[in-house]
């Protein structure tokens, strides 16, 4: 799903083919434990609406934070050196922790998946979540390459539609995340 990962992805990737592959690492850092605490205590409660709408605020806040930040910041000029290798990690891990939408995916769909691969033991879920980060590790790593190797093709006029998306993403979820915790409390 696009979102915040991605577009720090794309982001990250004008620097560095690996870029992607370290993002994903770091998302893994935030998603797997959160997967296997999900697996052996959270599945068995059901979690207060309350909680729901303080993750939605906190990480709606966050991301528009960091959207309003990288508008603010669009037009620096960066150096051209290689972000470094624990840049990018710590892009990913910060990424996943702040966004709400990934803590109420896994507490709610993710749960649902959690709960049927439960039914084949803790290796069946072993196998569910390595398989289900190998994915998003594929997915983030292509895209990251693709970039970089595309950069010949990128004037300043595409890098600055790219930075405007990016930003979009961080607020347009950001902003989602609060305001559907704020219609929640309504209903």
């Amino acid at each position: 799903m696009p979102g915040p990962l991605f577009a720090v992805t794309i982001k990250k990737a004008s620097k560095s083919k690996t870029a992607g592959a370290l993002i994903a690492v770091g998302h893994g850092i935030v998603e797997i434990p959160l997967m296997f605490l999900i697996f052996f205590v959270l599945s068995q409660f059901t979690i207060p609406i309350i909680v729901q709408v303080g993750v939605s605020l906190v990480g709606g806040f966050f991301m528009v934070f960091m959207g309003v930040q990288a508008f603010r910041n669009r037009h620096k000029q960066e150096e051209a050196t290689v972000d470094s290798k624990r840049d990018s990690m710590l892009a990913g891990v910060w990424t996943t922790a702040v966004n709400a939408g990934f803590i109420l995916w896994w507490l709610t769909i993710g749960t649902t998946l959690i709960l049927n691969a439960k039914l084949f033991g803790l290796i069946g879920f072993s196998v569910f979540a390595g398989v289900h980060w190998l994915t998003d590790f594929i997915w983030y790593t292509m895209v990251a390459v693709l970039i970089f190797k595309s950069q010949q093709f990128w004037t300043a006029c595409v890098h600055n539609g790219i930075a405007l998306f990016c930003v979009a993403v961080f607020i347009g979820f950001g902003a989602y995340f609060m305001g559907s915790a704020l219609w929640s409390l309504l209903a």
